[in-house]
């Protein structure tokens, strides 16, 4: 099983009050995240994170954490990712700054983008590949953004012929779909139509 997630943002006090978290500190923060995750992912499923895992300075603890965390774990470098410790570094499968795979939900493939940031164009965006990405947290940004491809879809921007509308989901463990755990595409997707996770 493949899961997703971004903007962790382990050791980050200020993200706490940044994202209204609902959490008193890093302890409870960390706890939920861990607990959530370990509740769910097994060995044997890959956990693609889209950035800001942990924030730089505190090795020893980002160290913990992250080899706390059950799954083989693929990271896609977000603007906080400025780890060069070996050992820390080696807690993942693979780190890239971009990557495309496929993935299947409700028995559909799916090819999807994983990159940190929104972008507003993607290989085949019009085409049915889906958009995985983080970085905007809860904010006005990120409405701008899916604002802006709405109206990209709305107006059959010249330069693409939509076959679909592109779709692109903000993967943020803090959005509400999220809810601090990583997350199949199919919950992800089942979300985006209305059904509870």
């Amino acid at each position: 099983m493949n899961y997703y997630i971004s903007d962790l943002h382990l050791l980050h006090k200020n993200c706490i009050r940044f994202d209204e978290r609902p959490f008193e500190g890093l302890e409870e923060m960390h706890e939920t995240i861990l607990t959530n995750w370990n509740r769910k992912v097994t060995d044997s499923d890959t956990v693609y994170i889209l950035g800001d895992a942990a924030m730089y300075g505190k090795k020893e603890k980002a160290i913990e954490l992250v080899a706390g965390m059950k799954g083989k774990k693929v990271l896609v470098r977000g603007n906080h990712d400025y780890f060069h410790d070996e050992q820390y570094l080696q807690l993942y499968e693979e780190i890239c700054d971009y990557k495309e795979i496929e993935d299947t939900a409700d028995g559909k493939e799916y090819r999807l983008v994983l990159f940190h940031y929104p972008i507003f164009r993607w290989k085949n965006m019009g085409h049915g590949t889906i958009l995985l990405y983080g970085h905007t947290h809860n904010s006005l940004e990120d409405d701008y953004y899916q604002g802006c491809l709405d109206k990209m879809a709305e107006e059959e921007c010249s330069r693409h012929i939509y076959e679909s509308k592109p779709q692109a989901y903000n993967v943020g463990c803090m959005k509400p779909w999220m809810n601090y755990e990583p997350r199949s595409l199919e919950e992800i997707l089942n979300w985006e139509q209305g059904q509870e996770l």
